[in-house]
């Protein structure tokens, strides 16, 4: 599982779920088919890496701006944006092998200017810097305006070698997994169209002042590269590109207005994809009925598939029908072999119910969740509730300081774990546990005062 994260709140949301961070984070969302595509599509580019399997997460964050970056630790992080506008999976997969390109050379440690910037960008990096080489203020504000956080001399931060490194280093890892670099090639003339569409033009000599080596010119050297490779004619993993279809359109429907999931997936569309993302666009305009509609027809295409189950029972749940959600959340936590996301929307559900009779069967689905993914707040939170309904007040008192360090609530943090050590039993694990918050958050809390 995941060695980073970033600290993030719950917003309530079908399926996709977001987690809002602290300004000085950015936010991610989570959901189990998602996440299970990026990590078996990532999986053998960690191989090939060295980084060893289950040390490297791939995590969403939720930025419609095209970007992929890395922020020290063993994390690639890939916006929605990427995904929107990627065609395939394997463009992605180019895309994440650059970036683990990144991660084995160290460059965000190494690099002392980029260590202040919010991220390290794929592609802003690229656009940002070639702006500013052509004196294109526009341009570059353009980058900024499509989602960068980062000031453009963070930007400029990466040299032209790391940039050149992670190419190289990716390009190896796609060669050594087996995968076709035709991807990452038509990603990189994506990455081209979008430098014309900012309205820049290379022009003799920009290079000597970019930071980055122009586009046309990695796509020159990658290309002669990836050509020479037994896999260049491979074919793309058909079982791959059918989910990655599937994530794509289910994102859309999330993150695009309703309106716009219609035009791109006409009700005319019956494929699945299409019945995917019109499911999340209806359920945002609360038209239920059409929301439900759209997710029978996925269940009839495959009753077993853990994940139309999910989005079926969390648009129930949503429309206040909680017991009629659990069936179809009671199956999807068990064909998913008990996800934690699915297990926690069980759990929520089964609270929902306010039938104290499930409230024993919510606390043993929430407390497997929790021991496979503490770091899902809204977890702790549903927790928090059922210790507080039993008269557990210093377990109700832990979950919430869990659920507070999440969101870097420190303050909150502090006194919650205070008053769980004070009623807990002296050594049992739960008491050192928030003996543990308390540290954590009085130290974080002290380090804030003195950089004030």
């Amino acid at each position: 599982m995941p060695k980073l994260r970033i600290p993030a709140l719950l917003l309530a949301i079908p399926a996709l779920v977001g987690f809002t961070a602290p300004a000085s984070a950015q936010s991610i969302l989570r959901d189990a088919e998602t996440e299970a595509l990026l990590r078996d599509m990532a999986a053998p580019l960690v191989a090939a890496s060295g980084l060893g399997a289950g040390n490297v997460d791939v995590v969403l964050v939720n930025d419609n701006s095209v970007n992929a970056f890395v922020a020290g630790g063993q994390a690639v992080y890939v916006n929605a944006g990427l995904i929107n506008e990627a065609d395939t999976a394997a463009e992605v997969q180019g895309v994440i092998a650059h970036e683990l390109g990144h991660v084995t050379g160290g460059h965000a440690v190494l690099n002392m200017g980029g260590k202040s910037a919010t991220n390290i960008s794929l592609l802003s990096l690229l656009l940002g810097a070639a702006a500013a080489a052509a004196g294109g203020g526009e341009a570059a504000m353009g980058v900024i305006m499509a989602g960068q956080q980062a000031a453009m001399g963070k930007y400029l931060a990466y040299n032209r070698s790391q940039e050149a490194s992670a190419d190289a280093a990716g390009a190896q890892y796609l060669s050594t997994a087996g995968i076709s670099g035709r991807g990452s090639i038509a990603f990189f003339k994506k990455l081209q169209n979008l430098e014309f569409r900012y309205g820049y033009r290379p022009k003799d000599g920009d290079e000597f002042y970019s930071s980055h080596p122009l586009t046309s010119d990695r796509i020159t050297t990658l290309q002669d590269t990836y050509e020479k490779d037994p896999a260049w004619e491979k074919p793309d993993d058909a079982s791959i590109q059918k989910r990655f279809l599937r994530a794509k359109a289910k994102l859309y429907g999330f993150i695009a207005e309703p309106r716009q999931v219609l035009r791109k997936y006409p009700p005319t569309d019956t494929s699945i994809p299409a019945r995917y993302a019109r499911a999340y666009a209806y359920h945002r305009e609360s038209k239920f009925a059409e929301a439900r509609e759209e997710t029978e027809a996925l269940m009839a295409a495959d009753p077993n598939d853990p994940y139309f189950l999910e989005l079926d029972g969390q648009i129930l749940l949503e429309g206040g029908k909680a017991a009629e959600a659990l069936p179809a959340l009671r199956k999807a936590t068990e064909l998913s072999g008990n996800s934690p996301l699915i297990a926690t929307l069980f759990g929520h559900a089964l609270m929902a119910t306010e039938d104290p009779t499930n409230y024993k069967e919510a606390e043993r689905v929430l407390r497997n969740a929790v021991a496979r993914d503490r770091e899902n707040p809204f977890t702790w939170y549903q927790l928090g509730v059922i210790y507080a309904a039993k008269g557990d007040m210093p377990r109700a008192y832990l979950a919430s300081a869990e659920q507070q360090v999440l969101a870097g609530r420190m303050d909150d943090a502090l006194r919650s774990a205070q008053a769980a050590v004070a009623g807990l039993p002296t050594g049992t694990p739960d008491w050192l546990r928030a003996q543990d918050i308390e540290m954590q958050a009085r130290a974080e809390l002290e380090r804030d005062s003195k950089h004030r």
